[in-house]
């Protein structure tokens, strides 16, 4: 079928629509119509970084539309059904076994850009183009999926709202909800206000804890603050972010989180941590240089976290029940664009103008 998508062509380059073909789904696949589709820092990272050799590629994380069509082997949707799309997993492994897919022993099939058998059903004009990112590419008018990353979700739900739980809201959320799991009135420190920084921000308060957010950006420290966050901190003030971050807490933060994947971040964040506290690093980044005495001596644990270690078709449902009852309030953070805007939707994230970008689809 013809679809509209989104292509990079080269590495580093623009998303440029173009018209390309979509197979048929297999019988294990489901064909979704998108109607919003989130722009993450990860899709941004990507196409910076993926190889000119698996060029034209779909990149796409974060969609939400409604099932067109299923294969034969299809049981946990119905055409009709609106659903979100998350990341894929192989549901055999170890780690998926265990109830932690975010830890798939076959991660790369969210980044291959094909399938496991290294087929991709997108083309153009006869030629192959890459695809299945995070098992969907839904940078596109339709996407196909699978039931592992394929969660139905309720009808009046908008897709603006259901698109970014997916990634992004689920990676904030699920670190302070499924693996930090903060005490009611423990102290949280949040590093970085972005999409995923401030989605941790909601759960920390939903949680009870006493948040602080780190971030340059002003806008972002207001829109924190709105949400719940007790105190928010200029790194740039010229007072020392660990100072500052002392006179607000005392003696050390419980938890912390990193949502930047920067090494001068992750050390303040380390160095802000009181004993036996608790970092999560959730932000894509290089190598990071740690005090490891200090991490000693206090007893630290540091904790990489993927997707908010999340089990998409649990914990997508309990974002929904949270937003339902005013608890995630997701429309504080989106900023709606058209999705024949995504490369202005795209820079607008990268230069910090909008927070949460949602492509919407006419």
């Amino acid at each position: 079928m013809h679809v509209r998508a989104a292509l990079v062509e080269a590495t580093g380059g623009p998303f440029t629509m173009r018209d390309v073909e979509l197979a048929a789904p297999r019988a294990d696949e489901i064909l979704v119509r998108i109607a919003a589709a989130g722009i993450c820092h990860t899709d941004l990272t990507m196409r910076g970084r993926w190889p000119d050799a698996r060029t034209p590629m779909v990149f796409g994380h974060e969609g939400a539309g409604v099932v067109e069509a299923v294969g034969a082997d299809v049981t946990t949707v119905v055409p009709g059904d609106s659903v979100c799309l998350s990341y894929l997993s192989c549901g055999a492994c170890a780690q998926c076994i265990a109830g932690h897919p975010a830890y798939c022993a076959r991660s790369g099939l969210n980044a291959a850009g094909a399938r496991l058998d290294g087929t991709t059903p997108l083309s153009r004009d006869g030629a192959v183009v890459y695809g299945n990112f995070f098992g969907q590419s839904s940078f596109a008018t339709y996407a196909l999926a699978t039931e592992r990353n394929t969660v139905k979700v309720p009808a009046e739900l908008s897709p603006v709202i259901a698109a970014p739980l997916g990634c992004g809201v689920q990676t904030g959320a699920g670190t302070v909800l499924n693996v930090l799991r903060p005490e009611s009135g423990s102290s949280l420190v949040i590093f970085g206000a972005g999409g995923v920084g401030l989605s941790a921000v909601m759960a920390g308060v939903a949680q009870g804890c006493s948040v602080t957010v780190v971030d340059p950006v002003p806008t972002r420290r207001e829109i924190a603050e709105e949400l719940g966050a007790t105190a928010s901190v200029d790194p740039g003030d010229g007072t020392g972010v660990v100072a500052t971050l002392s006179d607000i807490i005392g003696d050390g933060a419980r938890y912390a989180i990193d949502t930047t994947g920067l090494s001068a971040v992750i050390s303040q964040a380390v160095a802000a941590l009181g004993r036996q506290g608790t970092l999560a690093l959730v932000g894509i980044g290089g190598s990071a240089d740690v005090d490891i005495m200090t991490v000693m001596s206090k007893g630290l644990h540091l904790r990489g976290v993927i997707e908010g270690d999340a089990t998409p078709s649990e914990f997508i449902p309990q974002l929904v029940d949270l937003y339902r009852e005013g608890r995630l309030p997701l429309e504080k953070i989106i900023t709606e664009f058209p999705f024949d805007a995504i490369e202005d939707a795209a820079r607008a994230a990268a230069s910090s103008k909008v927070i949460k970008p949602v492509l919407t689809f006419g």
